[in-house]
């Protein structure tokens, strides 16, 4: 089963395609996507990727979280869904 990805703190240089070709190198990504904001066009530094399975995104994870991408301490979590989003805000 796919497993989605948060990746916070990307540096704004970082493209789609750089953030999947960094978590390829640890297994099958889904797919990979950074967060453009629709006004600016600019990158809000941060995305997601999707990778295969449950394992491979544990993997990720462990190895990737809080390691350098182009200069910046990027960190990665397990993605929530944004209903589990709104209700921390109550």
């Amino acid at each position: 089963m796919e497993k989605k990805l948060f990746v916070g703190n990307l540096p704004y240089s970082v493209t789609s395609e750089m953030l999947e070709e960094t978590f390829s190198s640890i297994g099958t990504v889904v797919s990979a996507v950074v967060i453009i904001d629709k006004f600016s066009k600019r990158s809000k530094g941060f995305g997601f990727v999707e990778m295969s399975t449950e394992d491979e995104a544990a993997n990720a994870k462990e190895k990737l979280d809080q390691t350098e991408l182009e200069g910046r301490r990027i960190f990665v979590s397990e993605a929530r869904p944004m209903t589990d989003r709104n209700s921390d805000r109550n």
